[in-house]
């Protein structure tokens, strides 16, 4: 996973100076988006994996499917990752921009996870907190987990804050070892 991201960082970085120079990251993570669900579909998949495709035909069908959403740019771009032989590494670099993207936005996204699911208020709370701790825009992206019995992890870039129970009774554990 980590080699895809490394080949994927290089793609992602070209695309997103691209989209700043032209002031359309909206467009470019739009259109990154769809290329990489695309690519993961079943059906795409196997005939982008078909051995005897050629890069040009892999490029093809990836224009054909994206249709209008590709302009000039685009088209480039999905010719380059075809012939290149990295059109696998759509999603990583499509992920990898949206990253970019946020930053250069003076956003970041936060991973809250919890024991039971989080209300619209304690979402807000938690994004609030966060944003004045890191002078940012959050994004709090929620997700359960009913072993952590209560509180909440919070990831955000390399900030981690684990104030679930779980997390506090190992370390109480650790400390009394």
């Amino acid at each position: 996973m980590a080699d895809f991201k490394t080949a994927a960082r290089p793609y992602a970085k070209a695309v997103f100076e691209m989209a700043r120079e032209s002031g359309n990251f909206d467009v470019w993570s739009d259109r990154l988006q769809f290329l990489s669900s695309a690519v993961q579909s079943p059906d795409l998949a196997s005939m982008l994996d078909t051995p005897n495709i050629t890069h040009q035909q892999r490029s093809e069908l990836l224009e054909k499917v994206a249709g209008d959403r590709l302009d000039d740019q685009g088209r480039n771009f999905v010719r380059l990752i075809a012939e290149n032989n990295r059109v696998d590494l759509m999603p990583d670099i499509a992920g990898i921009f949206d990253g970019l993207k946020m930053e250069a936005e003076g956003e970041i996204e936060a991973q809250v996870t919890t024991a039971f699911e989080l209300t619209g208020d304690q979402s807000d709370k938690i994004a609030g907190a966060l944003a004045k701790r890191l002078n940012r825009k959050v994004r709090i992206i929620s997700n359960v987990d009913s072993d952590l019995i209560g509180g909440a992890i919070i990831r955000a870039g390399d900030l981690v804050i684990d104030g679930s129970v779980k997390g506090r009774l190992a370390k109480m554990s650790s400390q009394l070892q």
